[in-house]
């Protein structure tokens, strides 16, 4: 055959081939960050922790909003028809994960705009003197604001759920074709949200607190990867050759190396020893916990589209 028709053959039996980039791969990941972040941010909320002045929910939300805004920029770089995007926003497609997401990411907006105006910033407070006033009528009763809380946990979970469903509803990619993605990059992204927020908070009980916490999401995600692997390892042939890319393939040394080691169980020993006061507790932990979240996506990524129907997922 001639280079046309091998270009044709194989636009036919892989319609998808090489349709993600690292745009997908930073995407998943804010997505899943803003989402853990949704959710410990209405943790606070709802337990009323916003009393306390140097709460993390009063930056949270601003925070969220930015970065979002981030990730919402990379996925439109990788559109193909960009001045189409809006058409997604006429229809509601309730068996497309993508139109879920899509209508997610619009309601996501809203509750961190409502969890930044419960105490409003500084710098939009003298501009927008209307904004005080929301803020004022949201404070009037603790009901007002854990129900903002509850909304922004709703939606958190719901967001870093659909990161993971936007890759597992692809079938013809055997690697991604598992229920527990959804689950995985939830927890991945509460665990590297808790490291963010760890990092930054100004308050030393609500950072150990969080770094507690993170603890048990890295065992968790250690937990769910395992899952994952077995899900695999105990299906169809195809699904045992995709396995194989991130066990013992191409994208091995960075899964077990970068992912598992130090992604999590480096941090996870570090963080165990501060929680207990052996060791003072230190940002490299938790900028190891957000990298090894962000390589996470880009393995799952990339290897995803190496894993086939068609042909020998396995690279030795």
């Amino acid at each position: 055959m001639d280079e046309i028709t091998i270009t044709r053959h194989n636009e036919l039996v892989d319609p998808v081939m090489h349709i993600y980039g690292w745009e997908i791969a930073v995407y998943l990941f804010i997505g899943g960050l803003v989402a853990g972040m949704m959710i410990i941010s209405g943790y606070f909320l709802f337990k009323g922790r916003q009393k306390e002045d140097l709460c993390s929910c009063y930056t949270i939300p601003l925070m969220g909003i930015v970065l979002l805004s981030i990730g919402m920029f990379a996925l439109f770089l990788d559109l193909d028809h960009k001045l189409y995007v809006w058409r997604m926003y006429t229809t509601f497609q309730i068996t497309s994960p993508m139109s879920w997401g899509a209508w997610i990411l619009i309601l996501v907006y809203p509750a961190l705009i409502a969890g930044m105006l419960i105490r409003v910033p500084w710098f939009m407070e003298e501009k927008f003197p209307v904004l005080k006033k929301v803020s004022e009528f949201i404070n009037v009763t603790p009901g007002r604001v854990k129900a903002i809380g509850i909304i922004n946990i709703a939606l958190g979970i719901a967001l870093g759920v659909y990161t993971g469903i936007l890759l597992s509803s692809f079938g013809a990619r055997p690697l991604w074709n598992s229920s527990i993605l959804g689950l995985l990059f939830l927890t991945s992204g509460i665990s590297t949200a808790s490291a963010f927020i760890h990092m930054i908070a100004k308050n030393k009980d609500e950072s150990e607190m969080l770094a507690k916490a993170d603890n048990g999401f890295l065992v968790a995600e250690l937990f769910l990867i395992t899952l994952f692997i077995i899900g695999l390892l105990s299906s169809t042939q195809v699904h045992q050759d995709a396995a194989k890319i991130i066990l013992s393939g191409a994208y091995a040394p960075v899964f077990w190396v970068f992912v598992v080691g130090l992604g999590i169980v480096i941090p996870l020993i570090i963080q165990y020893m501060a929680v207990n006061h052996r060791i003072k507790h230190t940002p490299i932990a938790p900028v190891m916990v957000i990298i090894g979240g962000l390589i996470l996506r880009f393995v799952l990524v990339y290897a995803g589209q190496l894993s086939h129907w068609t042909k020998k997922a396995f690279l030795e």
